[in-house]
């Protein structure tokens, strides 16, 4: 019986089931699990999100730098892909379990993702609801989600631009 617990499973071609959140490694596109790539503004609480095929410097670079000012402090873990970006940078070293920091010494430990895991938390939450998405749709459900975020709240502007987004993507598609 296949997959029965307590059985080795011998068959190289048919391999045993493996969600996808088991599997070692970043995602991609290519091995169907496209990374998000997302940034949100402390001050302003606006949220960017968007599905990307890697996660490798140059993506991670070029999504900060359109979505930031050049002005703008970008607070990353201590992650490589983080290293070229051209902004005031401050890091955190969750491999030492730092998670939060006070730099200038005021009591305030302004240093810290803790805003990001909030709104990554958020976003599984949001897509969890529909049980599955396929990578295909994926960047929809995603931009639905960051609409959702920014508006903070469900209103006539909100259904209106949803109607008039759909009827701008029948009305190019034709």
């Amino acid at each position: 019986m296949r997959g029965k617990k307590g059985e080795e499973h011998l068959d190289p071609l048919d391999p045993p089931r493996r969600r996808a959140n088991k599997q070692r490694g970043r995602g991609t596109y290519a091995n169907d699990r496209p990374p998000v790539v997302g940034i949100i503004g402390r001050e302003s609480g606006q949220v960017r999100l968007r599905v990307v095929p890697n996660t490798t410097d140059e993506t991670l670079k070029a999504h900060v730098h359109r979505f930031t000012c050049a002005e703008a402090v970008v607070y990353t873990d201590e992650s490589n892909g983080y290293n070229h970006i051209i902004r005031t940078h401050a890091t955190v070293a969750h491999g030492v379990h730092e998670y939060a920091r006070d730099d200038d010494g005021d009591g305030i430990r302004e240093v810290h993702c803790n805003t990001t895991e909030g709104m990554w938390t958020d976003v599984r939450n949001f897509l969890r609801s529909f049980k599955g998405v396929h990578k295909k749709y994926l960047d929809g459900y995603i931009a639905l989600c960051e609409f959702r975020r920014n508006l903070k709240r469900i209103s006539p502007a909100f259904i209106s631009a949803l109607h008039l987004s759909h009827f701008l993507h029948l009305s190019a598609n034709i």
